[in-house]
């Protein structure tokens, strides 16, 4: 059995959260960092769905280790589903967190409607080109300011009115049990022993 899973992702936010998730099976989780320099992989996907596929087997074929990325983002209903796909990079390609969310609140700016969902794709790629998909979503709303510390992203806006919290202020594991990520993660997890046989058998 091949013990190394390679998160498709540099971001040590979400490589913890996955970490969390899957530490009671034995799996080793490693990111990107963890391999040195790799090409970029280009997000020019449409959906989600495309993006999260483009980045896991790019990273399966690159690195030989089966893979999983994610592919998610903020669905903003008075925005008519923006950010969406571009979520990382909606202030510019280069932008930062802090950046995009203000974006956001300041398109937000005139606007009653605050409605928003999270949406997530997983996709488990491994070298030959074979991919498992998991998909969840999760709604809330956008707060006029920011509030909490923990999170990423736009998490310290996201308000989610069953706990009355923005997820920046959700801990870890509390976030893990209903965040768009850890609902996909969450199905995935419940199947990941069929899913560690799946890729015993497929891998090259």
């Amino acid at each position: 059995m091949n013990d190394i899973l390679v998160l498709a992702s540099r971001n040590k936010g979400k490589t913890r959260e996955i970490q969390n998730i899957l530490k009671d099976f034995p799996i080793t989780i490693k990111n990107l960092d963890d391999f040195g320099p790799i090409p970029e992989v280009e997000e020019d996907g449409e959906t989600f769905d495309d993006n999260a596929y483009k980045k896991s087997s790019f990273t399966a074929r690159v690195l030989g280790y089966p893979a999983l990325a994610d592919d998610s983002g903020l669905i903003v209903e008075a925005l008519g589903g923006d950010p969406g796909v571009w979520s990382a990079r909606y202030a510019g390609n280069n932008a930062t967190d802090q950046e995009n969310l203000e974006k956001v609140l300041t398109m937000l700016k005139d606007k009653e409607n605050r409605k928003a969902s999270f949406k997530c794709v997983l996709s488990l790629a491994i070298p030959t080109g074979a991919a498992l998909t998991y998909e969840a979503s999760c709604q809330g709303e956008i707060l006029l300011k920011p509030r909490g510390e923990n999170g990423f992203g736009y998490d310290p806006v996201f308000y989610y009115p069953e706990f009355d919290k923005t997820f920046a202020q959700l801990t870890i594991d509390e976030k893990a049990n209903v965040s768009h990520r850890g609902k996909a993660l969450k199905e995935m997890v419940s199947e990941f022993d069929k899913v560690l046989e799946w890729i015993d058998i497929h891998m090259p």
